[in-house]
């Protein structure tokens, strides 16, 4: 375990060696964020209404604020990229060769970068939005301190799948479509763009029990108090559950993967 905590260091001091990408990530964000906000602010002002089957457009401009946080702290590319990259060139077998779990290793990295962008880049990116257009406040104190664990859930299930699509590049030789299929999913699927609150049915239910709904949906949902306690430790657990089922979908594939590669080095 200190080995690995020892990557994360490794992953966020690495971050600070590109100190002046940081100024550009946060205007890239910005105008992201604005982006987003722009959208239900012309939306609410197109129907002339003050709440949309019961969400206000303020709550709507929070979520829109708090629903990239996640998302604009890590990224999938930064995880599938070095899997393909390290198979072309063959390094991967010399990470076979360590005595470390190379996803394990990959995740350290991850939430070491994951952590120096939040703290520089996505964290100074809310705070301007909620300067210029405002941030509801959490229903309760145990809502928002329930967001810190349902962000953490889905920092791991973001891993995850995105590792599971990385790992594929063991059959396909190639990342770039992988790349692209993971990011429309996550553009539908993670409530990023649209809370499912506004899915018509049955997408609105199916969606809820989906992975990909812990990476943007449920933080926000939990803050803005759409779940009740009961249903907020009831999704916690669901999402407990999916990190359990996509890490033995990605030990397992990582297993057939070195299998895979050992047959072909011969």
């Amino acid at each position: 375990m200190r080995t690995y905590l020892a990557f994360v260091r490794s992953g966020f001091l690495e971050s600070f060696a590109y100190r002046n990408v940081v100024w550009a990530n946060i205007l890239g964000k910005l105008v992201q964020v604005f982006a987003r906000v722009a959208i239900w602010l012309a939306a609410y002002a197109g129907i002339n209404a003050i709440t949309v089957d019961g969400i206000s457009l303020q709550q709507m401009v929070t979520y829109a604020l708090l629903g990239g946080l996640l998302l604009g702290a890590t990224r999938y590319d930064r995880l599938i990229r070095p899997l393909a990259q390290t198979l072309r060139t063959g390094d991967v077998a010399v990470w076979l060769l360590k005595p470390l779990h190379y996803p394990l290793y990959m995740m350290a990295i991850e939430a070491g970068k994951t952590f120096y962008t939040l703290l520089f880049a996505v964290i100074p990116t809310i705070l301007v939005g909620a300067l210029v257009y405002g941030l509801t406040p959490p229903v309760s104190l145990f809502h928002g301190a329930m967001v810190l664990p349902y962000w953490a859930l889905g920092f791991t299930i973001h891993f995850l799948c995105s590792a599971l699509f990385g790992l594929c590049a063991f059959w396909l030789m190639t990342a770039f479509s992988l790349e692209w299929l993971l990011q429309s999913f996550i553009t539908l699927f993670s409530g990023l763009w649209v809370p499912f609150w506004f899915f018509p049915e049955p997408w609105a239910t199916w969606s809820l029990y989906q992975p990909l709904a812990w990476l943007a949906y449920y933080p926000s949902a939990v803050w803005l108090g759409q779940l009740s306690v009961a249903e907020t430790w009831q999704f916690l657990l669901l999402g407990c559950l999916w990190v359990g089922l996509l890490s033995l979908a990605v030990a397992a594939l990582w297993s057939r993967a070195t299998l895979r590669l050992s047959v072909q080095g011969g």
